[in-house]
């Protein structure tokens, strides 16, 4: 299993955030997942949200990447001024 773990710094705006999970997070061979990051072991949470997108094999992981579903998907956060903490590739054991 893959996933794309993304993490932001604050919330999004909720409206926002819905269209663009509309628009650009709906992946053809996988899911995609998104909430509010509740606290921490100690202290305060590094990140505010949390998103991610889940693939069952690296064929459809390798596609979704590389698409250009994903490349605007990552324009449109940008242009939305959305602050990510960081965005990691990762396959499950």
């Amino acid at each position: 299993m893959y996933r794309i773990v993304i993490l932001y710094e604050q919330a999004p705006d909720a409206e926002g955030y819905a269209d663009h999970v509309e628009r650009f997070c709906q992946p053809p061979n996988g899911e995609f997942r998104h909430g509010a990051v509740i606290g921490a072991p100690m202290g305060e949470p590094a990140h505010a949200y949390y998103a991610e997108f889940e693939f069952d094999d690296k064929k459809a992981f390798d596609e979704f990447v590389r698409s250009d579903q994903f490349m605007a998907a990552g324009r449109d956060v940008m242009e939305r001024g959305w602050q990510l903490s960081s965005i990691g590739f990762v396959e499950l054991a």
